[in-house]
């Protein structure tokens, strides 16, 4: 009996011990160690939350420490908040005290919302310090952003909470229209790159309407929206070659976090929407990325001409074309979850010396598909009167990049002359005889590696050692590749002229 209360008396000493919140703490004595000397938080735009941001501090005493104070250098008015080990203090601002054990660490999360009139007016960036302790025991860690200002366009709210809005496909969706007058804005048909713009929800084009987006303009796109290019309404992209790595002169559609976090992460905005009935659109030196579908072309009136452009990382696919008429030359598409190229329910299309590849991993996406159907359409097939494509590269990391969904109830007229192609498994499908049948395949290079620089960073520029290197057919060669490079002779296949990569 006796045992057993000892061991009773133990047990309780050990529950009690165990949950002691108060510990024998020494003042720091200023010998704190940190994971970093200054977070940078990326650039946000004004009056848009940023990221969180981490910071871990260490004791590597042999003594469990108390801190006075973790503060902010310019205190409650500063425009930092933070969490120290899941704390938030006084507003964020301000901790009284904080407990480090010997050989431990803690958590320190960062985050900002600050304005254009906070930040430096010569570098714009906004600045401040964490400080632990005070005087002579003082460290501090220094925090910089980046804040950009910006264009905000987005629905109007109504009188009852609602918001505005616009119609796609039979329903309603949040949106705007474009306007010529805006009291605010201006000329929003007209972008430029003196600034940055923002979208929230779908910036609609109003009918007999142009937008225009000047070289050097950047359009970021909130969770869910989009540009709606409706009825009688087009869209001119009049970008131009850049000089630098800052693309200076592309215009760039882009979600709307800048952080670096967010650089190559796939669906953060929906779609450019080309709808049945616009025309007259125009696209030049246009990088797009991390949509959900990056082009939407659907029935398109006229022929669109679309050059020297990129389209990368998109939910489901980078150009989706319904019964639409194009023109792509130099074109780079890359990492879509269904296609990077998908043409369907006919139409007429030609595309030179572009590079369509799709690292998604899965071996069920392509990085072409042609189609002449569409599920629930009538009729259910539309005849593909053209698809033609010179000097190309398709490639990927799938078995086969080339898909062709072919009836019978319809034209299917599509040929491949001196294309780089991956398709590795054998076929007795009369669709895939890429050696014999010459009405749809002449000189394709079957299966061999192009040798890209970065595919994952989607830098598809080649040299020398590439199975794509001077491989094109003179009678289709366009003079200058999408940087602006004269080609050689014969040219390289795809959208780049080789050139030996940087060591």
């Amino acid at each position: 009996m006796r045992q057993y209360f000892t061991i009773f008396i133990l047990s309780l000493i050990l529950v009690f011990s165990s949950c002691r919140t108060d510990f024998d703490t020494v003042a720091s004595s200023g010998d704190l160690k940190f994971s970093k000397d200054t977070v940078y938080l990326d650039t946000v735009f004004k009056n848009i939350g940023s990221s969180t941001y981490q910071l871990k501090v260490y004791n590597k005493s042999k003594n469990d420490i108390s801190i006075p104070t973790v503060q902010f250098k310019k205190g409650l008015n500063s425009k930092y908040r933070m969490t120290v080990d899941g704390m938030s203090g006084n507003n964020g601002k301000i901790f009284n005290n904080v407990t480090l054990l010997a050989k431990d660490s803690l958590y320190i999360f960062i985050e900002t919302t600050a304005d254009i009139t906070d930040a430096n007016p010569t570098d714009f960036l906004y600045t401040d310090e964490i400080q632990f302790d005070s005087g002579a025991n003082l460290q501090e860690v220094a925090l910089v952003t980046l804040i950009q200002d910006a264009v905000f366009l987005y629905p109007n709210q109504n009188p009852d909470g609602t918001k505005e809005k616009i119609k796609i496909d039979s329903k309603d969706v949040d949106g705007f229209y474009l306007s010529e007058n805006d009291p605010v804005n201006g000329n929003e048909l007209i972008f430029t790159k003196q600034k940055p713009y923002v979208i929230y929800g779908y910036a609609g084009v109003p009918e007999n309407k142009t937008v225009t987006f000047e070289a050097g303009s950047r359009v970021c796109f909130h969770t869910n929206s989009g540009l709606y290019v409706g009825n009688k309404a087009s869209i001119q992209i009049n970008g131009a070659v850049s000089t630098t790595d800052k693309l200076e002169n592309e215009v760039i559609f882009e979600g709307d976090r800048l952080e670096t976090l967010y650089s190559d992460i796939p669906g953060q905005w929906k779609s450019i929407i080309l709808e049945n009935g616009s025309n007259n659109h125009s696209i030049n030196h246009l990088t797009l990325k991390n949509a959900v579908t990056g082009l939407d072309i659907r029935n398109t009136v006229n022929t669109i001409q679309i050059k020297n452009s990129q389209v990368y990382n998109c939910v489901e696919y980078g150009i989706l074309a319904q019964n639409a008429r194009i023109t792509g030359e130099n074109l780079v598409l890359n990492y879509a979850g269904l296609s990077s190229l998908s043409c369907i329910y006919g139409g007429n299309y030609s595309f030179t010396h572009c590079t369509f590849n799709n690292n998604w991993q899965s071996n069920s996406q392509f990085a072409v598909n042609l189609s002449n159907t569409l599920a629930g359409a009538t009729p259910e097939t539309n005849p593909l009167t053209q698809a033609t494509f010179n000097n190309c590269i398709i490639y990927g990391s799938a078995t086969n990049e080339f898909n062709l969904d072919k009836n019978t109830n319809a034209a299917f007229v599509f040929q491949l002359n001196n294309c780089l192609l991956k398709f590795s498994s054998s076929s007795t499908n009369p669709n895939y005889q890429f050696k014999t049948d010459t009405e749809h395949y002449n000189n394709i290079i079957l299966n061999e590696n192009p040798k890209f620089y970065n595919a994952a960073q989607n830098k598809f520029n080649i040299d020398k050692t590439s199975a794509a290197f001077a491989k094109g057919n003179q009678a289709y060669i366009i003079p200058l590749d999408i940087l602006g490079i004269t080609r050689t002779s014969p040219p390289d296949l795809g959208a780049y002229q080789s050139k030996d990569f940087p060591k």
